[in-house]
């Protein structure tokens, strides 16, 4: 069946529509979670080659490639108007999910690193106390002696000066 322009127009704005919602998943990752520059960077090149392919094969699939004002006029209608009317409660509604998973994954982990987290401060307090213990005295030790030494090397008498004369 041969498609005509008025469904073709239907199918762009569509396009318009999945390039926004593509748009809005990168924005919901970064809200979600903290990236770096670098993290940043990659995913701009990675939406914009998702985008492309997107565009790409849309256009090669219904309209045999051919690039035309109705396709261009599709997809910024179906951008614009996804971004007016669905974006911000799709954001919303995605990162409050992303955030409440996340949460109930850290109390998860929380919850099962408990027990070597008690494990860890009962090494602590088996070994690494005896071992501090023992290094605070040395240095304490260390210190009354070096004190001790000073004070002896202060009692010893100081030699007389000479005269000097001819």
């Amino acid at each position: 069946m041969e498609l005509t322009q008025a469904h073709l127009f239907y199918i762009f704005i569509l396009t318009g529509i999945l390039l926004g919602v593509l748009f809005d998943v990168f924005r919901i990752l970064r809200k979600s979670f903290k990236t770096s520059d670098l993290i940043t960077y990659i995913e701009d090149v990675v939406f914009w080659i998702l985008a492309g392919f997107l565009l790409f094969y849309t256009v090669y699939k219904f309209n045999n490639g051919e690039i035309r004002s109705y396709v261009l006029l599709g997809i910024a209608l179906g951008l614009t108007a996804y971004l007016i009317i669905f974006s911000k409660i799709f954001i919303k509604i995605n990162v409050s999910i992303i955030v409440f998973v996340k949460n109930i994954c850290i109390q998860i982990a929380k919850f099962m690193l408990y027990p070597l987290k008690l494990i860890l401060n009962l090494l602590r307090k088996l070994f690494l106390k005896p071992i501090s213990f023992i290094f605070i005295n040395i240095r304490k030790n260390m210190t009354t002696l070096f004190t001790k030494a000073s004070k002896i090397h202060l009692k010893f008498p100081k030699k007389a000066k000479q005269k000097e004369g001819f």
